[in-house]
């Protein structure tokens, strides 16, 4: 199996990490912390958080089938931390360059631009399928990164494992898929395939399935020596301590009954726009959204948020020419939305 180590860039390789008291302290019986030039004073959030998330981490473990913490990186800002570290760790500014999907998850395009690496797109086929023959002949010496974001955003659809599994053993560099969304999904996930495949990055969310988009964290899995380095190149307390504590209270709670109602109001919902005169299509979905092709897709974007209902338009997008991104809401969210677009223009 390839070493990932060679992808990864030389600076990054030598980087001597900054080492925080809370990393130097190897455990005892304190009382008196004056170590790290905190507050004395205790109002619950005087003292620094774990800067490595250990409890959290080991939780994580638990909930994904027992993944070795040393494969798991906890991030803020959801998975944007994580995307941006990966152009760190990997692409040589003004040298190398990534391959991305289109249309697909706009901020790998945003945290390519700020790290200086250049994008190839790879536009999806016109059933938004991948062309691995395309992607792979769109990479060069310099191409470090491949990003899928499965299922994508905005299309809705996942990719099977097995295609993604061929297509990181025949990349020559670091392929991220983006599992977002993967708790609506029935294609499942990369992670027990982990081990397999050292030159592979899985990327998933608590704001989505989990309900916990306000606290903004987000997970990254690979193999060791690429979590070691993630764990180098972060800011020393990347998450604060309430949030950890928070994540960790809520992962106490059983998500599944509210993922089948979301795949259930999907379907619903899916079923009773294809009916509707205005719409043209109805993209299937493995997420908690669809996309779909509306007559007039600007009107019926305007004509919603007249209505107080805002959807996403994602016209401009390649391939998404007349599409509204439509989150899954309640079931009463949902029979309004739907009331709404069967009374335009009737």
């Amino acid at each position: 199996m390839a070493d990932p180590l060679k992808y990864v860039r030389k600076n990054i390789l030598a980087l001597k990490p900054y080492s925080t008291a809370r990393d130097e302290f190897k455990g005892g019986d304190i009382s008196v912390w004056v170590d790290a030039n905190e507050s004395p004073y205790n109002n619950g959030v005087n003292r620094y958080p774990d800067p490595h998330q250990k409890l959290l981490k080991e939780k994580i473990s638990l909930a994904k089938g027992g993944i070795s913490v040393d494969s798991i990186f906890v991030g803020g800002a959801g998975s944007d931390e994580a995307i941006d570290i990966t152009f760190r760790v990997f692409c040589e500014p003004g040298v190398d360059n990534a391959i991305v999907i289109t249309p697909s998850y706009g901020v790998y395009g945003v945290a390519a631009a700020i790290n200086d690496v250049a994008l190839r797109e790879v536009q999806l086929n016109d059933d938004f399928t991948l062309p691995v023959d395309k992607f792979l002949a769109a990479a060069d010496e310099h191409t470090k990164l491949m990003w899928i974001c499965s299922p994508n955003n905005p299309t809705g659809n996942a990719y099977a494992v097995e295609q993604l599994e061929a297509l990181a053993d025949s990349f020559d560099g670091i392929l991220v898929v983006d599992e977002a969304y993967v708790d609506f999904s029935d294609k499942g996930s990369l992670l027990p395939r982990l081990p397999k495949h050292p030159n592979l990055v899985v990327l998933q969310t608590f704001s989505k399935a989990w309900g916990m988009a306000g606290l903004r964290a987000g997970m990254a899995f690979a193999c060791k020596e690429i979590i070691d380095l993630y764990s180098r190149v972060k800011y020393p307390y990347n998450m604060n301590g309430p949030t950890q504590a928070e994540l960790m209270k809520r992962m106490d709670c059983d998500i599944s009954e509210k993922v089948s109602e979301i795949k259930a109001e999907a379907e619903w919902l899916a079923r009773n726009l294809a009916k509707a005169r205005c719409v043209r299509n109805v993209y299937p979905t493995d997420a908690n959204f669809l996309l779909v092709k509306f007559d007039d897709a600007n009107a019926m974007y305007d004509y919603l948020i007249d209505n107080g209902v805002i959807v996403r338009n994602r016209s401009t997008m390649p391939g998404c020419a007349g599409c509204l991104r439509i989150t899954v809401g309640t079931p009463d969210e949902n029979r309004r939305i739907m009331k709404l677009i069967n009374e335009y223009n009737s």
